[in-house]
């Protein structure tokens, strides 16, 4: 099963070839005098090195006051986590698998995307546990959350498809289950969006999130990598509740006179824009070896672990962990006091339009000593009761049948075969109950509970999915993929790491090189 746009306003991008030049001003793994050869590039120069991005929004602050995220619990929905060195010390467990790769063993919870990793190691990667004073050195490999509960939810599969009921249906399993094992989820990152221009008054998918919000967790949301070829941000991030971030340069240094807002980095509309920035430009997160990311852009990889990426995903990504340590500092703080905060305390940019930069670029250390207002959110919530069918707004996964052929999901029915009634849905996720013994809305995808799976380790054991209408036998969903190559011209360009789709929505070369450099 392949997902692929069928709408109207898809657009061809070609691949663009780095040169060396290119990637010696772009500071990808090129060696010089300050390069720690256990990372393989100098983090306390490298604009992208997650010590440098923790040193500009304050996280750094936050250490040395004893601040790391231990005890709040960040879901990360996105295409799995692949526990590589730095995601390997003990803070990432395994919620559900829901993607097309949970039926084989050998492919369930990873990433073969190695979109979810490079995430992960962004909000709490590690190279160990440490005192919080430990993490300020430089020298150590850390993301901006480092002893944070990080629980990986899969829904992408190893080329990045997705249906949208995946994703609701995982956002659905982190509200029940986020008190469970001690794990405390206060924070959901969701760097996934579809151009639906749906009103997030009947959407589906933005119901889902304001559910989560609603139950006490913040939904970080990537805006979109779109640029200026639209003006609305992606969905759910166009939902007025949940806190949609942009992308923006530091250039890498503390001061914001010289910041920028990427002009892949979509600007919104005066009704609705992102609510704030963070940087989300040639970040160095970590690679997830032999994933598509990895394999199709080797010129993207800095030393023998790291990948540089940019987008509105990896802002996501550092606005997630700075809300984690917020909420360890306050953990009284409601999402709407946590959205106050963050976008109350963010600084302003020089010569940058509200649409692009929101309240402006998140700082931490004014937002540690803010303090919190009583807030009354003006904006009325969603029914859920809208059409499934425009929540996927152009984007469909493909069944490759034998019998039938190549046929797109579409219509008012779930991706397990289920009939979609949206106001049944949304009683059953407003009351918790969507999920029952691993069975959502009555079909079973996982087992009923945490299983241990070795020293302090637990996961979320998948389960066959039988009946579902959906065929799964290896390569169906996969073979298309291969065949017209539609993704490998256009996935990974700085215009591209979209929030509105995980594949062929537009990822492409520059992306992962050193994008920013345009």
């Amino acid at each position: 099963m392949t997902s692929h746009r069928t709408g109207a306003g898809g657009r061809r991008l070609a691949a663009v070839v780095a040169t060396s030049a290119a990637l010696v001003g772009a500071g990808a793994g090129v060696a010089h005098a300050g390069v720690n050869p256990a990372l393989g590039y100098d983090a306390q120069s490298d604009k992208g090195s997650l010590s440098n991005i923790a040193n500009v929004v304050g996280a750094t602050d936050a250490y040395r006051m004893g601040l790391t995220g231990k005890g709040v619990g960040v879901a990360l929905i996105d295409t799995g986590i692949t526990q590589v060195p730095g995601l390997n010390t003990g803070n990432v467990v395994n919620g559900p698998d829901l993607s097309f790769d949970s039926q084989d063993p050998s492919t369930a919870y990873v990433d073969g995307f190695g979109h979810g990793t490079h995430l992960a190691s962004i909000i709490a990667g590690r190279g160990a546990a440490g005192l919080p004073l430990s993490y300020t050195d430089p020298s150590r490999f850390h993301g901006i959350a480092p002893d944070a509960n990080l629980v990986n939810v899969k829904v992408g599969a190893s080329n990045g498809d997705v249906d949208v009921t995946q994703v609701i249906a995982g956002i659905d399993w982190v509200v029940q289950h986020r008190k469970d094992e001690a794990l405390n989820i206060r924070v959901i990152n969701l760097s996934y969006g579809t151009d639906s221009v749906q009103d997030s008054m009947v959407d589906p998918l933005a119901f889902a999130v304001e559910n989560a919000w609603r139950n006490g967790i913040v939904v970080v949301v990537s805006g979109g990598n779109e640029g200026d070829s639209t003006h609305n941000l992606a969905d759910p991030a166009s939902d007025p509740h949940v806190l949609a971030v942009g992308a923006m340069d530091s250039a890498g240094t503390v001061t914001t006179a010289d910041d920028t807002v990427p002009s892949w980095s979509t600007d919104g509309t005066v009704q609705r824009h992102v609510d704030l920035t963070a940087p989300g430009v040639s970040v160095l997160g970590l690679r997830s070896p032999g994933s598509t990311a990895d394999t199709q852009n080797p010129s993207a990889r800095v030393g023998d672990r790291f990948l540089r990426g940019s987008g509105t995903s990896q802002a996501a990504a550092v606005v997630s962990g700075e809300a984690a340590l917020l909420l360890q500092a306050k953990p009284d703080l409601t999402p709407d006091q946590v959205k106050q905060v963050l976008t109350g305390s963010a600084n302003g940019l020089n010569n940058v339009s509200s649409l692009l930069e929101g309240s402006g670029t998140t700082d931490l250390r004014k937002a540690l000593t803010s303090v919190p207002k009583a807030v009354v959110d003006p904006a009325p919530w969603g029914t859920g009761t809208g059409s499934l069918e425009q929540s996927r707004g152009s984007f469909h996964v493909i069944v490759d049948d034998a019998s039938t052929g190549e046929t797109a999901l579409q219509g008012e029915v779930d991706v397990f075969g289920q009939a979609w009634n949206g106001a049944v849905w949304a009683k059953q996720s407003n009351g918790r109950t969507a999920w029952h013994d691993g069975a959502w809305r009555g079909a079973t995808l996982t087992a009923k509970g945490w299983k241990d799976t070795g020293g302090v380790k637990k996961s979320w054991p998948t389960a066959v999915w039988n009946d579902t209408g959906v065929v799964l036998a290896s390569g169906d969903w996969s073979a298309r993929m291969w065949r017209d190559g539609t993704w490998s011209a256009r996935m990974w360009r700085d215009s591209a790491w979209s929030a509105r789709m995980w594949r062929d929505a537009g990822w492409s070369a520059r992306m992962w090189r050193g994008a920013g450099w345009f």
